[in-house]
């Protein structure tokens, strides 16, 4: 297989930034997720003052909002595009707004912010860029920060060295010359601190992950379901990894870890612990920032007639896998190792069976 594409979303689920190559950390890839906008609540069943997180499931018009990274001078802007509807009627156009990857935080104030039952301290990014935020939305928001060393917790069974993970799952180790090497048991390495534990699994604001994995062949076979000539919008997805040239679809449901190869003589493994579940942010339509009319808001119904997959979630399809760099140093297993689009990947590991997805409150 192939590295088709890289992808990160600076702040979680604006529009997605493609990326040819980039550095693997245990934290993700660099400058993924660590932004996110929150509703400052006025009125209605929220006290005022509360904050709402904002993700594009229940604000699909973030999917209105663009981003680009300039790497050579550490920003990246977002530009906000209002739908046709609003432009005929006179309201504001395109706007764009550019900001620090690595905001300076000392004159930040700090905040404290849940995503998932997970919670974090961050940096509010101050009033202006707030006020820009808010004059697209309609309504009062903030932006904050996770600056490094601030990462949420991984709850349930997501993380490599949960007590229900991956590390008691029944996987098959995949030679590079052949598919069935012999069967094993993860074994936890009790010599490690909680504390190494601990940082190295923490998160971003990623939902529940570093890193998430889909192929290609998977994205053909949700292609392949629609009508009218629409193509699935890989994006919609908010993959990191693209991976093309699996032989079936949906055959990462099954996979324990991957290994890209940077060069022929580096690996490195992500492990992939559980399913990704999926929800209505697919049938967004990007256009419009609403909820796509027609074929194109019928994805996750399609999904749902044959993916609910996951016993842990059995009401939600499966579409991809969760993953963490692996806990690995020397030359077979580099941690902060760059990878390219276009660098050969292979399947590590096999699960016997389908993970059993677990994190309270999802």
């Amino acid at each position: 297989m192939k590295l088709k594409q890289l992808y990160i979303y600076p702040i979680k689920s604006l529009r997605a930034v493609p990326l040819s190559s980039a550095v693997l950390t245990p934290f993700g890839l660099p400058h993924d997720r660590r932004f996110m906008l929150f509703k400052i609540e006025q009125d209605g069943p929220q006290k005022k003052g509360n904050l709402t997180r904002m993700t594009v499931t229940f604000f699909p018009q973030m999917g209105l909002f663009t981003q680009e990274v300039h790497l050579s001078d550490g920003q990246f802007t977002v530009t906000y595009t209002p739908p046709p509807a609003d432009a005929r009627e006179g309201g504001s156009g395109q706007k764009t707004l550019r900001l620090p990857l690595e905001p300076a935080i000392d004159i930040l104030e700090e905040v404290d912010v849940s995503l998932h039952g997970s919670g974090v301290s961050a940096m509010n990014m101050g009033k202006e860029i707030n006020k820009w935020f808010s004059s697209c939305f309609g309504w009062d928001v903030m932006l904050v920060y996770l600056p490094p060393g601030h990462t949420r917790r991984v709850l349930g069974n997501l993380a490599p060295n949960s007590v229900n993970g991956v590390d008691n799952q029944k996987s098959i180790n995949v030679g590079q010359s052949s598919w069935l090497s012999k069967f094993s048991n993860y074994v936890p390495n009790m010599l490690q601190s909680n504390e190494t534990k601990e940082k190295d699994e923490g998160i971003t604001f990623a939902d529940c992950a570093p890193y998430l994995v889909v192929t290609q062949e998977s994205i053909d076979d949700v292609t392949a379901r629609l009508v009218d000539g629409l193509q699935a919008d890989v994006t919609k997805f908010r993959p990191n990894l693209v991976l093309e040239g699996a032989d079936l679809a949906y055959e990462e449901d099954y996979w324990g870890a991957i290994s890209i190869l940077p060069d022929s003589d580096h690996a490195v493994e992500i492990i992939l612990t559980q399913n990704c579940l999926r929800c209505q942010s697919l049938d967004i339509d990007y256009t419009t920032g609403t909820f796509g009319k027609g074929e194109k808001g019928t994805v996750l119904k399609k999904l749902m007639r044959d993916r609910r997959v996951d016993e842990g979630k059995k009401y939600s399809p499966v579409f991809g896998r969760y993953g963490f760099l692996a806990d690995k140093e020397g030359p077979l297993g580099m941690r902060g190792e760059r990878v390219m689009v276009g660098n050969d990947v292979r399947v590590s590991k096999m699960n016997e069976e389908r993970t059993k997805f677990y994190w309270p409150g999802l």
